[in-house]
């Protein structure tokens, strides 16, 4: 039987809308890649706390335990506590740090799973740091944190930093400190302003060639410590050629959810195997955490044709989910783990769900569709409904 609705149009109408009715995307069990994938995770709001959304961060813990289980079953790993997980956005450090700590947990019951764990200063009163001395203490006390629960670090950019620093010599200074102390390779985190308008000029300068000069530097200085750098500025040239002047063995997990399809095949630009591909830290490999897995598998057994069948119908779907305002991303994220049943609500913490048009989730909903996402169609259309019904649409 065919399932349809009634979805409302970019102008404001309403037309009639039939699912494709095709199979949702599966893994292979066991699925073995040759890239290094971590899904940047949500978190489950708890809708039944009594707070105020907007001030204070309430989580359905086990729910959202359970999620980080079901991408560590499709063989991704888990990049804890970031910007994905509404990091600086309703989520505050404590709330992180148990995050964390959960993951950590849970993650020691699967042989082989990955977690790294985002490490910031966002606990700190931004109108309080007054100097690169106060950045510098911000970070060393989540990493002392985070490195005490065997927590493996993604220092991620610093709002605090971009805010006092006055030159790319207070950013070589504030990220030698923290490399020398680490005490296993992080995963360094360049997120772009487009994600973050308070981060607008990092390293030092607004000019992203010689901010990319800043950061391969302090890389360089350091390629023992630096596991890899996570880079998202939607721009896939900007990656590809910051991927080829990486010290040997640092990778580039790709953070560009527009073209990361294409960056993570890669080109085979070099001798260095690193150069020529990206690994992945991605947002979008939550709302599409099957698809990934699928994908990632076929093109470890080097069936690219069949990586780009299953990955490239995503991609129009990602670039919806992070079309700007790019910073209210997450709300897409977590409207598709409720279409797909793996929370029972469509909540966030601080309110988020509000983010973002009724116009824009029916377009998700039918990109998603066409992606073969909807893992069980008759859910995901009777939920689409309700939210439907809410915004006093029926049908």
């Amino acid at each position: 039987m065919t399932l349809s609705l009634t979805l409302p149009t970019a102008s404001g109408a309403l037309a009639p809308y039939a699912l494709r009715g095709t199979a949702s995307v599966k893994p292979d069990a066991g699925v073995k890649f040759n890239r290094i994938a971590y899904s940047a995770a949500h978190v489950v709001a708890d809708p039944l706390a009594a707070v105020d959304p907007w001030l204070q961060a309430a989580v359905d813990w086990d729910t959202t335990i359970a999620y980080r289980r079901h991408l560590f079953s499709l063989g991704l790993g888990v990049a804890e506590a970031m910007d994905t997980a509404q990091r600086g956005m309703g989520l505050d450090w404590p709330t992180s740090l148990e995050l964390i700590r959960r993951s950590l947990d849970a993650a020691k019951d699967v042989p082989g799973a990955l977690v790294a764990s985002g490490c910031g200063t966002d606990h700190l009163n931004i109108d309080d740091v007054k100097s690169v001395d106060d950045v510098i203490r911000g970070y060393e006390e989540q990493m002392a944190a985070i490195e005490a629960l065997g927590g493996k670090l993604i220092v991620m950019a610093s709002r605090a930093l971009a805010r006092v620093a006055k030159s790319p010599a207070d950013y070589e200074r504030v990220y030698d400190r923290i490399l020398s102390q680490a005490k296993q390779p992080v995963v360094l985190h360049w997120l772009g302003d487009m994600f973050d308008p308070a981060l607008a000029g990092y390293w030092g300068t607004k000019d992203v060639d010689a901010a990319m000069d800043t950061a391969v530097g302090i890389i360089a200085a350091h390629p023992e410590k630096v596991d890899g750098i996570k880079i998202s500025l939607l721009d896939k040239d900007k990656e590809i050629a910051m991927r080829r002047r990486l010290p040997k063995g640092v990778r580039m997990y790709t953070g560009d959810d527009f073209n990361y399809a294409e960056l993570i095949a890669g080109d085979g630009f070099g001798d260095e195997p690193t150069h020529g591909k990206s690994d992945a830290l991605l947002g979008i490999f939550d709302a599409i955490a099957p698809a990934a897995s699928a994908a990632l598998g076929a093109l470890a057994q080097g069936n690219t044709e069949k990586f780009h069948a299953i990955l490239g119908p995503t991609v129009p779907l990602s670039r919806h989910i992070f079309a700007a305002p790019t910073r209210f991303y997450k709300t897409g994220v977590v409207f598709m783990a409720w279409l797909n049943g793996h929370q029972k609500h469509f909540t966030m913490v601080g309110g988020q769900q509000s983010t973002r048009s009724l116009q824009h989730f029916a377009e998700l909903f039918r990109l998603a569709d066409a992606a073969n996402l909807l893992e069980q169609p008759e859910l995901a259309a009777r939920r689409m409904k309700t939210l439907l019904a809410l915004h006093g649409v029926e049908g």
